[in-house]
């Protein structure tokens, strides 16, 4: 039963992921290559009808959690206090820039909002990435000085940085120089990503500029996989032994490489939706390659003194967990109803959707 509510968990990140992902690419494009108002208007009419709907899905993400793995969110919750509502004022300003901007015709008014959008898109591609990066690193769980554990074994807490801003550290970090490559890694990802909705999403004329932009941040999204890769091996000697063991978890990266090589042929794409299908399989063989190869871990501990937060040690009551699985199937069917209508309503190209006009 841990194992399943473990599987729910990663397959509705993997949701945000390629969802929400495509809003942040979306107001990262905006921030940085929108130049005419035209061009704004085409961004915010690919993701107006969306954006929030695809919210939703971190605040499921948080309510299975809290549910099925009581333990682990109470530690992560305090522990990454700070960079979580640090994420909740970007999701707020980020929402507000595209609500508030259509509200008064003033060049600075609309320009402030516009700023906002972008920043905090760019930031929350960010501040997601350094999220994964803490995972993948570890904790140091129990918060042990000295060989001795000072609070309880599943309780941390970590500043923005530490002085070394070293991921090896006793006393770790929210940002070190790993957590901040994943962090740049995820924000050149969901730029692509972001720029491949739009494509797939409108007739701009930014699009040509966006094919050219998808093709040259590929290559530096495939340097940083590799740097990154090879980093890994700093943070964990072993990181590839799960995928050892059970060689059918090859397939997440196989996932993961195909969306990414595939999308250097973006030029000569004849469907506009191809990239877009190729950076969702790079986004999610990406997370699912990740989560696999610290499996069954949800936190791991840089300590040997306290034990790793697992799937089985962090887990609720089996009966609290059978119990929750009739309520799942019944949300499953309403969330697949409610999207399958959104999508049928907005299908085809926005151009013309005119979001946000007062």
């Amino acid at each position: 039963m841990e194992f399943f509510w473990y599987a729910v968990i990663v397959c509705m990140l993997a949701v945000y992921v390629v969802l929400d992902g495509y809003d942040f690419g979306a107001g990262i494009i905006h921030l940085f290559f929108a130049k005419t108002e035209k061009d704004k208007k085409a961004i915010t009419n690919s993701i107006g009808p969306f954006w929030d709907a695809n919210e939703v899905w971190l605040i499921a993400v948080g309510g299975v959690l809290f549910f099925a793995f009581p333990t682990l969110y109470a530690s992560s919750f305090s522990g990454f206090y700070l960079p979580l509502i640090m994420i909740l004022w970007l999701l707020i300003f980020r929402g507000i820039g595209l609500e508030l901007r259509g509200q008064i015709h003033h060049s600075m008014w609309e320009a402030v909002w516009d700023k906002a959008f972008g920043i905090a898109s760019l930031l929350l591609a960010l501040f997601f990435g350094v999220a994964l990066g803490n995972v993948v690193r570890g904790v140091n769980l129990g918060m042990v000085e000295n060989g001795v554990s000072t609070q309880e074994a599943h309780y941390f807490f970590l500043p923005l940085w530490n002085s070394t801003f070293s991921p090896k550290a006793d006393q770790l970090g929210i940002i070190d120089w790993f957590t901040l490559l994943l962090g740049i890694v995820a924000v050149v990802a969901l730029t692509i990503h972001g720029a491949n909705w739009i494509i797939f999403k409108t007739n701009s004329d930014l699009n040509k500029k966006l094919r050219e932009v998808v093709f040259k941040l590929n290559f530096v999204l495939l340097l940083l996989v590799i740097v990154s890769l090879l980093c890994w091996h700093i943070i964990e000697p072993e990181p590839f032994q799960n995928f050892i063991k059970n060689p059918l978890l090859w397939i997440f990266p196989l996932l993961t490489f195909s969306g990414l090589f595939a999308m250097f042929k973006v030029r000569t794409f004849k469907k506009d939706g191809l990239g877009f299908l190729f950076s969702s399989m790079f986004l999610v063989g990406g997370l699912a390659a990740t989560v696999a190869s610290i499996f069954p871990k949800l936190l791991p501990s840089t300590n040997t003194i306290n034990p790793s937060l697992t799937i089985y040690n962090v887990a609720a009551d089996e009966y609290g967990l059978s119990v929750g699985l009739n309520w799942f199937f019944i949300a499953l069917i309403l969330v697949i109803l409610y999207f399958f209508i959104q999508y049928k309503v907005f299908k085809g190209k926005m151009d013309d959707i005119g979001y946000g006009d007062h």
